[in-house]
Order: structure tokens, then sequence, then C-alpha cells
């Protein structure tokens, strides 16, 4: 995720089935990982996942300065350590700019020379620095909204809900003032 001083670019890789190919099939200490977060009442993901920062210097384009600004910030490999992780991470809004978030399996740096990228792309959505803290948040409810009605085998036309609990705070209650979300 690029964010320029007044605009913030997401960067969504577009690779999923090529990705999958290029991992080995998970070792043996996965499996291991897998069953002792289980044992401990976590929710193992499928995959372990790096989140990565790269704070670029404005002017300079250069791929060995790139590589050498890429910074690994944590790992993660169940549903808690991921809120753990994200809990953390500072808002678009405060991060210096031009800053770069990446989130990618383990094993895949975010560079375009990674072979696990070679048939991956990016989207890129621009819009002003000061309302992309409530977009980054939205990206996490949407994707939960629509994972939800495929599970639930719900018609893409059925409407649902939401309410961050601190609007529930601000006027007490959880269902008034809930916002539409298709």
């Amino acid at each position: 995720m690029e964010l320029p001083a007044d605009k913030k670019e997401h960067d969504n890789n577009n690779n999923n089935n090529h990705t999958a190919q290029q991992l080995p099939p998970p070792s043996e200490e996965d499996r291991e990982r897998v069953a002792l977060d289980l044992k401990a009442g976590l929710h193992p993901l499928k995959h372990k996942f790096v989140f990565w920062y790269t704070r670029r210097t404005p002017g300079v384009r250069t791929q060995t300065s790139y590589e050498d600004n890429i910074k690994k910030i944590v790992d993660f490999s169940s549903v808690e350590a991921f809120w753990v992780c994200y809990c953390h991470l500072a808002r678009p809004s405060t991060l210096p700019s031009p800053t770069d978030l990446h989130l990618f399996k383990e094993g895949i740096r975010p560079l375009w020379e990674d072979s696990a990228n070679c048939n991956g792309g990016k989207w890129i959505i621009r819009f002003k620095k000061a309302v992309s803290g409530r977009f980054w948040e939205d990206l996490a409810v949407m994707a939960l909204r629509d994972s939800i009605k495929r599970h639930l085998k719900l018609p893409a036309s059925y409407v649902m809900e939401y309410k961050p609990h601190d609007a529930s705070l601000r006027d007490n209650s959880s269902y008034r003032n809930t916002w539409l979300r298709g």
C-alpha cells in the first residue's frame, strides 16, 4: 500500500492460483505448527503470512534501493496472531509518505522478480489521505461481509448491516444507526 503525501494506493497482488503452485507442500514444521495451534485453541491459517514495510526515498527509483528498503515487520500463522499484529500496525494516515505496506505468504518477497509474483499484478485505488483510515478499515469489513454471504449461500442482493463498536458506545445502542453494507 503506497501512501503519497495526499493520496493512498491500495496494492493487492492478484496471483492466487499461481502463488499456490509456486509454494512447496507444507513442511513437517508447518504441520507441527498447525497441530500446536489447534491444541492451544487457536485458529491456524493454511499458510504463514508476513507483513513487510518499505519507506521509500522520494525521487529515488533504483531496484537496489527498493530491495534494501524492504523490512520484515512481523509474521503470523493464526487468526488470533493476525489480529494482534493488525491492532498494533500504525494506521495509514499516520505513516510517513511515501510508505508501502505489503502482506505476502511466507517465502514470497514483495518484489516483481520473485517467481511467485511473475504472473501477478496489483490493484491501485487512489484517494485522499484524510479518508485512508476509513477505507483501510472498511476493506476488512467488506471482505468479511462477502465471506458470510458466500458461506451462508445468501443472495448477492441480501442486505446486511454493520455498526462499529465505537458508534454503539456513542449512541448507546447496537441496532440504531447501523450502516447498510449490501
